[in-house]
């Protein structure tokens, strides 16, 4: 999960938060110029031309040893193409403003996308296949048939592909559009500066002025967001329209029902599932967000909540720092304490520079974790400042970390998670260290605060993500008809935003700029359900757990070395849970409510 990590320091100073960690990319390769990237480029190319001249057009012809051995080696092509763009792109995020490290980026992304343009021939292809053929090669090979999940995944698409002229020229185009203004979003993203009494801050440093105590402080940085967003939304307005109109087309060539349906495919979800999740949350909106902002607004003190608010620490918040060292023993911790296998595999992350935790120049913000290629390790990137709430994130990434190595076993096509279940292990890391701290509360009064924070996170988990796939959906749905002036996305922000928050807010002038600085709108379209989903997935799995299931730690950890081997039924069923039930979502919502019960109790 990628979500904003806020700095701790108002004033975007670095706080002593101990020694923190950043990335060894040398696991990968050395430098840009290392001899085994030059090595594996060349080999990549090599790989790519054969692989081509051996299989295209012959693949109706194979028996079950020759389809498994194109599978095996157009698996080794994905795991070398895999380890050259993940050294490119991280060690681009690490300081995106750098013009080199874009320039080696966009090479290597030019350079792979002209060796596997040759390999475009595969997918459609098989998709051609005879299904009994299929099912008659499978059935010969156990080995063959291991890769079965991919195949249907493959062939979900069939519907849906074009000639394979067509589909070889979007390939090719690929380097100019979507990723192209991806990477505009994230070097516009990077650069803006905010001034804030005087004082220019980056957008990490002036997003935690929301989370300041000081509420003249939050309005501030409120301002301050607000106007930059403002004097830049031509620009973010004219990504958003350019990249939705190019989805719009090549949903409208590929005779896709919807703008959803691509993401739901490649979560290899079914779109009813979807909707059950989303009327589940929205029906549940004046149950949860609604009435604990009401709670929020009178814990204040106000009368109204104003949208730098939000996110407020409460007045009996501790607002102590945390050191590296202590988030990282609270992490392990929590973690050792459900299995110590789990502590084991977070361990390497801290002691073998898999985690960049500090606030940089030029770093990309926010925080994710990324599985690079099975035959190395995954990469986790924070913007650490020491806020509890940067723990819980730390809490969050190190999850998928240790998902992501467990997955690894099943090789570089079924180890992908799709995203409805990648949050899995993040949100329980989450819980888990959630938990630990709960049980060491020293007070009612740090008890309360730690539940009103948890609450708040998950609010934003599963309300605020629901809302922004709302809007996502009205925005797309909207730019089918035509262009979208600034105003046009800015009153459907606010028609989302409104229905989400509740009666207890106020917005104030700007705020209808905010859904510009979202990465996920740009990067992955409608991936944010998969928040949604995640949390209230491990919600229920959560009060499997506490029933105490003696097996449940071994029948979890079989679930995420499945990595994306499995549907999310066949995952679930082990633990009695199936997703596809319409009353599933309630049961991971009740876990929200019955926080929000408790929160009301004690001001009884």
């Amino acid at each position: 999960m990628t979500q904003i990590a806020y700095d701790a320091d108002p004033r975007g100073a670095a706080p002593d938060l101990g020694s923190l960690p950043e990335w060894n990319l040398s696991d990968l390769y050395a430098a840009p110029d290392a001899p085994e990237l030059l090595r594996d480029m060349d080999w990549l190319e090599e790989a790519c031309r054969s692989f081509a001249a051996d299989f295209e057009g012959q693949l109706a012809t194979l028996d079950a040893h020759g389809l498994l051995d194109a599978v095996l080696r157009y698996e080794r092509i994905e795991q070398v193409a895999g380890r050259i763009m993940s050294y490119a792109g991280l060690r681009y995020y690490q300081i995106t403003t750098d013009g080199e490290r874009a320039k080696f980026l966009s090479d290597c992304q030019d350079r792979i996308t002209n060796f596997t343009t040759p390999l475009v021939f595969w997918g459609l292809e098989f998709n051609r296949l005879d299904e009994d053929h299929l099912a008659a090669l499978l059935g010969q090979s156990q080995e063959l048939n291991r890769y079965k999940p991919v195949f249907d995944r493959m062939r979900a698409m069939k519907p849906y592909q074009l000639s394979d002229e067509l589909e070889k020229f979007l390939h090719d185009m690929s380097v100019v559009g979507a990723s192209a203004w991806n990477k505009l979003f994230d070097e516009t993203i990077a650069a803006l500066k905010f001034d804030v009494d005087g004082e220019p801050l980056g957008i990490e440093a002036t997003l935690n002025l929301l989370t300041d105590k000081d509420r003249s402080r939050r309005e501030a940085g409120f301002h301050a967001l607000a106007k930059v967003f403002g004097e830049n939304t031509r620009t973010f307005a004219r990504i958003h329209n350019t990249l939705a109109k190019e989805k719009e087309v090549e949903d409208r060539w590929r005779g896709l029902p919807t703008p959803q349906t691509a993401r739901h495919l490649s979560n290899h979800v079914e779109p009813e599932v979807v909707e059950a999740l989303r009327n589940a949350v929205v029906a549940a909106y004046p149950r949860l967000s609604h009435r604990y902002y009401r709670l929020k607004a009178k814990w204040l003190g106000l009368d109204r909540l104003q949208v730098w608010d939000r996110n407020a620490p409460l007045p009996t918040e501790d607002d102590r720092l945390v050191s590296w060292d202590q988030a990282q023993r609270t992490v392990s911790e929590a973690y050792a304490a459900f299995d110590p296998r789990m502590a084991d595999l977070a361990a390497p992350f801290f002691a073998q520079g898999w985690i960049d935790a500090a606030v940089t120049p030029g770093k990309a913000p926010g925080a994710f974790a990324h599985p690079t290629v099975t035959d190395a390790h995954p990469y986790v990137m924070l913007n650490y400042l020491g806020k509890p709430r940067d723990v819980m994130t730390l809490a969050h990434e190190l999850g998928h970390g240790v998902h992501q190595v467990l997955a690894a076993g099943q090789g570089e096509l079924l180890s992908s998670t799709p995203l409805t279940l990648a949050e899995t292990a993040s949100v329980f890391g989450e819980m888990l260290t959630f938990r630990k701290l709960l049980s060491e509360a020293p007070d009612a009064k740090a008890k309360k605060a730690l539940l009103a924070g948890k609450v708040e996170d998950m609010i934003n988990t599963v309300v605020r993500q629901i809302a922004f796939y709302d809007f996502e959906s009205k925005l797309h749905e909207a730019r089918r008809h035509g262009e979208l002036t600034t105003d046009d996305i800015n009153a459907l922000w606010m028609s989302i935003q409104a229905q989400s928050l509740g009666d207890a807010f106020d917005f104030a002038p700007g705020y209808e700029t905010f859904w510009s600085y979202i990465p996920h709108f740009i990067h992955s379209p409608f991936y944010v359900y998969a928040y949604a989903f995640g949390d209230g997935l491990v919600n229920a799995l959560y009060a499997v757990y506490e029933e105490g299931d003696p097996a449940f730690r071994d029948k979890y950890f079989e679930m995420l070395k499945a990595g994306g081997s499995k549907h999310h039924k066949e995952l679930l069923a082990p633990f009695g849970l199936d997703a596809s039930d319409p009353t599933f979502w309630d049961k991971g919502l009740s876990m929200i409510e019955g926080f929000i019960d408790e929160l009301e109790r004690m001001e009884a």
